[in-house]
């Protein structure tokens, strides 16, 4: 289906991976892994060939198909769920704008009987056939269905999508690509926006997927649901292993053991051959036999560990002033969006030290109480927050604030204050950005490295 051979890509003149070989096949479900900034995402851009390597080639079948579900979901304003979803058929809709095209040609003519006209009308009947061929007249009622599927409701089918969450929209692409029939699915943090209940859907929708797909996922339940075969990047490196996430570890450590113990034997023979040769280097009568024995020893194929990345992050959130036992207090918060009422009369209290999930499906109001609590959003009833509180927020598009021409260490500059100014080098390095890394442009990182400059400027926050 799909052959990688010899791929390489670098930014900066730095390699992200180089010299990688695997092949996609029919039925592969793989679980792409890897820290943050290994190349995992990038990987699925060079598949969909949104970008092109450096080197290498990808070999695939002529007529395949290949959908991608990116972190990042960018609709265009002023398009119902429909209208979004009808964008799966672009040759359906491509056919639509033709017949609508000689229509429109036939109903301005009245010249019936010139050749001209007789040839609108042979186009039109080819048009006609080729819409029927491609499900011209069943894709909407299929698009309706698959929604419906994925838990929307009819009436909301004329909603503009801008009115949904997150998680809502992330569905609607899903609904895109499983109108699609394609024959790869790249998902990349495809579970990010999803409730458990969309979750699980998700993974039964995979299960029974005809295709191959390729997932990068922090989920690593939602892997072992769904994958049946591992690849891990690491240090520019692919390790391939057809077993899901949580069995590949043991795989892996498994063969840098036996690695281990088979570099361990051959340096024993290594030194027990050295030792001959100068042994016999001192006797005349011996030369040869030395001479025979170094070019065995420059033969030897020297066995490789395979390097572990066993860098990680340390995180923190000191409190700059310790506030009052109340954190927050509400009374009768609500919150609507038109006609839609997304919150009602919430009283909550947050004390401090307390550690507080909210949870619930997509569009149930996460978001946007997490928005009223910074006060990032107009409501109703009453909101306090105690003595000397703080609050640092991380919204879902947080990456979407960062100035890409600034280098990662002039951006946390920017969003230190005088008190931590002084620490932005031991911030970075936390983050793993150590040495020349905090000098690389923001846009060369991937969306998970762009993280830390927002924790930097919570870092002295109390909620």
């Amino acid at each position: 289906m799909l052959n990688i051979h010899n791929l390489s890509i670098s930014f900066q003149g730095e390699y992200l991976f180089e010299d990688i070989t695997f092949k996609l096949g029919n039925g592969d479900r793989i679980g792409l892994i890897g820290k943050n900034g290994a190349g995992k995402s990038t990987m699925l851009k060079i598949l969909s060939k949104e970008l092109e390597p450096d080197t290498g080639q990808i070999a695939s079948d002529k007529e395949l198909k290949i959908g991608f579900l990116k972190q990042d979901i960018d609709f265009v304003l002023g398009r119902t769920v429909l209208e979004e979803s009808y964008q799966a058929f672009t040759e359906i809709k491509a056919l639509e704008e033709q017949m609508d095209a000689i229509n429109h040609q036939l109903a301005e003519r009245t010249d019936y009987e010139s050749e001209g006209y007789n040839q609108l009308m042979i186009d039109l009947n080819e048009v006609q056939h080729q819409y029927e061929i491609v499900g011209g007249y069943n894709y909407k009622g299929e698009t309706e269905k698959i929604l419906q599927g994925l838990g929307f409701k009819r009436e909301q089918f004329d909603n503009l999508t801008d009115t949904f969450s997150g998680g809502w929209r992330m569905r609607i692409e899903l609904a895109k690509l499983l109108l699609q029939n394609n024959d790869v699915l790249l998902l990349d943090e495809p579970t990010n926006h999803l409730d458990i209940e969309s979750i699980i859907w998700l993974e039964g929708f995979l299960k029974n997927y005809f295709g191959a797909v390729v997932i990068v996922s922090h989920d690593k339940m939602f892997l072992d649901n769904v994958t049946n075969r591992t690849i891990e990047i690491s240090l520019g490196r692919i390790y391939d292993y057809p077993k899901p996430y949580t069995k590949y570890p043991v795989l892996r450590e498994e063969l840098r053991t036996q690695q281990l113990a088979s570099q361990k034997n051959q340096q024993k023979q290594i030194e027990q051959t050295e030792k001959l040769i100068e042994k016999f280097r001192a006797k005349a009568s011996k030369a040869t036999m030395a001479q025979s024995l170094i070019k065995k020893l420059d033969k030897i194929d020297r066995i490789e560990v395979d390097e572990d990345d066993n860098s990680v992050m340390t995180l923190n959130f000191p409190v700059s002033i310790t506030p009052g036992k109340i954190v927050v207090e509400t009374n009768g918060v609500s919150k609507n969006y038109g006609e839609n009422q997304v919150l009602s009369n919430i009283d909550l209290l947050i004390e401090r030290d307390a550690k507080t999930a909210f949870v619930g499906q997509n569009g149930q109001g996460k978001s946007t109480l997490a928005k009223i609590l910074v006060g990032d959003l107009k409501h109703d009833g009453h909101l306090k927050l105690g003595h000397n509180v703080q609050i640092g927020y991380f919204a879902q598009n947080q990456a979407e604030y960062l100035d890409g021409s600034k280098t990662v260490l002039d951006t946390m500059i920017d969003a230190a204050n005088e008190t931590n100014r002084s620490k932005v080098r031991d911030i970075l390095g936390s983050f793993l950005f150590r040495g020349d890394e905090a000098e690389k442009y923001v846009r060369v990182l991937s969306r998970w490295r762009t993280k830390p400059f927002s924790v930097g400027q919570i870092n002295a926050a109390a909620v």
